[in-house]
C-alpha cells in the first residue's frame, strides 16, 4: 500500500477552503473494506466545525453538477458510510468488488462547493488475489513448483503472506516463492494487512470419481458416458485408460461411446493431473448386454438353422429310400432292409446258398 498526501486550496466567498487526503492511491483486496479519508481545512475554525454527514458528499462518477452520491448510488447502497468527526472526513467501503476500482472525490453539499474541493482524489484499486503455479517438477513422493501471488495492487509497494494448510508459513515475503508441494499441502496467499481475506487455495488433484449414465443396464447400440471429476486447482487434466492397457483412450474428462458395442466392456480408469501432482480413480466395471431385439433375432436365425437341417436330413433319407426301392424288387427290397449289422451277413450267406 502507498500513499502522496496532497492539498488543494480553494477560495470560497472570504474563507480559504482546501481538502487534505491521508492517502492518494490505496490497493485494498475483493470481499474487504476500505476507509477513506480527508480533512477539509478552512481559514475559518467556526466554518469548519459545522461541517457533518448531513452535508458532506463522496462520490466517484460525474463531474460538477452532475455529482452521484454514493448513498443513493444502486451500485454502492449498503455498503458505504460517512464519518465526520472535524477535522477528518471518512468514507468507509465494505464487502469491496473489483468494480469498485475507481477515483474517489469528496465535496460538500450545504456550501456548494465546486469540483476542485475533490479533484483530484484518491484511487482505489481493488484486487482479487489468485495464486499461479509458474514452474512445477515431479518426483516420486512431491512436486517442486514456484508459485506467485498475483494482484493489480503495485508489487513494489506490498508484503504478501503465505499460507500451508491453514497455518502461516512466511510473513512480508514477496509474491513469488519456490516450495516443495505434497499431495495433501494447500496454499494460499494474503495481502499484508489483509489476513482475513486469502486467495483460493492450490492443491493437486484428489481421488478422481468416474460416473456412468445413463446408470442402469448397459444395452448394446445405446449411448454411454463416463465421466471423471476431482477437485483439483488448477483444473485437471485427465487421461482415460482400458483395463491394465497403457494405452490412452480419451484425453477429456468425458468417455463417450455413441453406440456402445459388447467389445466395449471391461474396467476403465481415469486420472487427473494438474502442476501439483495427480491421482488415479478406482476402476469402473462396465457390462453391455444384448439388446432385446438382438436375442429375438438369434433365436429365430437358431430356429431356422435348425428347421433347415431337419428338411435336409429328411430329404436325404427320402432320396436313400427311394433308390433302394428301384433298384430292387418288392421281396428283395424287404429282405435288403433286414440286412443290416453285422448279423445280416450270415443271412445274406444262407440266401445264396
Amino acid at each position: 500500500m502507498f500513499s502522496n498526501v496532497l492539498c488543494v486550496p480553494v477560495v470560497l466567498g472570504q474563507r480559504a477552503l482546501g481538502v487534505i487526503y491521508t492517502q492518494t492511491q490505496i490497493c485494498a483486496v475483493e470481499g474487504g473494506a476500505v476507509d477513506i479519508s480527508c480533512s477539509p481545512t478552512f481559514t475559518s475554525v467556526v466554518f469548519l466545525k459545522q461541517i457533518s454527514v448531513k452535508n458532506s458528499l463522496w462520490f466517484s462518477k460525474g463531474g460538477v453538477g452532475g455529482r452521484v452520491d454514493l448513498m443513493s448510488d444502486p451500485d454502492y447502497i449498503g455498503r458505504v458510510q460517512y464519518f465526520c468527526d472535524p477535522p477528518l472526513c471518512t468514507l468507509r467501503i465494505t464487502d469491496l468488488r473489483e468494480s469498485d476500482s475507481a477515483e474517489y472525490k469528496f465535496s460538500l453539499r450545504k456550501y456548494q462547493v465546486e469540483s476542485s474541493t475533490g479533484s483530484p482524489g484518491v484511487n482505489l484499486s481493488v484486487t482479487a488475489l489468485q495464486v499461479k503455479v509458474l514452474l512445477s517438477e515431479y518426483t516420486d513422493s512431491y512436486c517442486r513448483v514456484e508459485l506467485k501471488c498475483q494482484s493489480s495492487c503495485p508489487p513494489d509497494h506490498q508484503s504478501y503472506i503465505w499460507i500451508k494448510n491453514g497455518h502461516e508459513l512466511l510473513r512480508e515475503t514477496s509474491s513469488s516463492v519456490s516450495l516443495s508441494v505434497y499431495p495433501a499441502d494447500r496454499y494460499s496467499c494474503a495481502l499484508k494487512g489483509y489476513e482475513a481475506f486469502l486467495s483460493p487455495s492450490v492443491y493437486a488433484p484428489q481421488l478422481p470419481h468416474v460416473s456412468v449414465s445413463p446408470s442402469g443396464e448397459i444395452v448394446e447400440g445405446r449411448s454411454v458416458t463416463l465421466t471423471c471429476s476431482s477437485d483439483a486447482n488448477p483444473a485437471a487434466d485427465y487421461t482415460w485408460y482400458k483395463e491394465d492397457e497403457q494405452k490412452t483412450t480419451s484425453n477429456e474428462s468425458q468417455l463417450i461411446f455413441s453406440s456402445i458395442k459388447s467389445s466395449d466392456s471391461g474396467q476403465y480408469r481415469c486420472v487427473a493431473a494438474n502442476q501439483l501432482g495427480r491421482k488415479t480413480s478406482r476402476h469402473k466395471r462396465i457390462d453391455v448386454k444384448c439388446s432385446s431385439v438382438k436375442i429375438m433375432n438369434i433365436i429365430r436365425l437358431t430356429l431356422v438353422v435348425l428347421m433347415l437341417i431337419l428338411l435336409v436330413v429328411f430329404s436325404l433319407w427320402t432320396r436313400k429310400k427311394k433308390t433302394l426301392s428301384s433298384q430292387t424288387g418288392p421281396n428283395e427290397a424287404a429282405e435288403v432292409m433286414q440286412l443290416r449289422g453285422p448279423a445280416s451277413l450270415l443271412k445274406l450267406e444262407q440266401l445264396s446258398l
